[in-house]
């Protein structure tokens, strides 16, 4: 892993960490004027978009039957299904929850991807993941399901990340077969932004105001629309492991700028977890990777 991907990658989740703090930074934008499927599905459609341009500008050529399939599966298994997931369970895990549980993403994508991806381990891996995870508890503590409903929530989240992690294994294999990164981005983005637009067609009250859109589709040009075309152009120079940390990275930086601006009360478990999600981090992404399992019984995801 070259300093240009390891680079990326925090540029990636400070732009992450930027998203979760909007609300702090801009009081006055407001967020919930669109509803959170149709706002999903412009962002997509304005990725689909973009990289679309760039395929067409680059004469790139574009992903055909069977890769084709594989791409729209990335699309729905990555946007779709872990948004429709966490929409459905909206109500019953609060925000500081879902950054807890999304947390596991880096320890399932260490156990997943020697069976779906192609790239080798990181020596100590799953250790490192579950010192990031341990770490976030520490300053987003779960709590217990109040009810069977809540239960329910909870393991639809739960289900989301592990899918979100199988999908960024699968992506990984799949962006380093596929000739153009452009156009890979294209497909996907498009999958899933008319996947979320029905979605939304049926659940929510679309707004088509420019007024109301427009500051919204601002934000999304100056930090979610980069932080997706970085998100692509890592899958080439990145394991699904390493890239995993993001979710727990972003919530780093998020706290780390919050303190700064807001001086919180700062406690022993705070700067404990701090240090575990540093410590699990670094190691994750700078330890050398485990030679290639050669043994007959692994298994790997054919995308082709």
């Amino acid at each position: 892993m070259g300093s240009m991907a390891a680079g990326g990658l925090l540029i990636l989740c400070f732009l992450w960490a930027l998203g979760s703090l909007r609300s702090d930074l801009l009081p006055s934008f407001d967020s919930l004027a669109i509803p959170l499927l149709q706002q999903q599905a412009m962002q997509f459609a304005a990725l689909a978009a973009v990289s679309a341009l760039i395929a067409v500008v680059r004469n790139a050529p574009w992903p055909k039957r069977r890769q084709l399939r594989s791409t729209v599966l990335i699309g729905l298994a990555f946007f779709v299904a872990p948004t429709l997931l966490g929409h459905f369970a909206r109500d019953g895990v609060s925000s500081l929850m879902r950054v807890a549980l999304y947390s596991l993403a880096p320890v399932f994508a260490v156990v997943l991807e020697p069976y779906i991806g192609r790239c080798p381990a990181v020596k100590g891996g799953l250790i490192a993941a579950m010192l990031a995870f341990t770490g976030t508890l520490c300053i987003f503590p779960v709590e217990a399901p109040r009810s069977f409903a809540n239960a329910i929530d909870v393991g639809a989240m739960v289900l989301a990340v592990a899918i979100v992690a199988a999908a960024n294994c699968g992506a990984v294999v799949l962006a380093r077969e596929l000739p153009s990164t452009a156009s890979f981005a294209a497909t996907t983005g498009a999958v899933a932004a008319a996947g979320l637009g029905l979605a939304s067609a049926f659940t929510e009250r679309a707004v088509w105001s420019w007024n109301i859109a427009r500051p919204h589709l601002i934000w999304s040009a100056a930090v979610e629309l980069p932080s997706m075309l970085l998100l692509f152009w890592l899958m080439k120079r990145m394991s699904a492991a390493r890239m995993s940390i993001r979710f727990v990275v972003a919530p780093l930086i998020a706290n780390v700028v919050g303190m700064i601006l807001l001086r919180p009360p700062f406690d022993l478990r705070t700067g404990l977890g701090l240090l575990l999600i540093a410590c699990g981090s670094g190691w994750l992404l700078f330890a050398r990777e485990e030679e290639a399992d050669k043994r007959s019984g692994s298994l790997h995801l054919n995308l082709d």
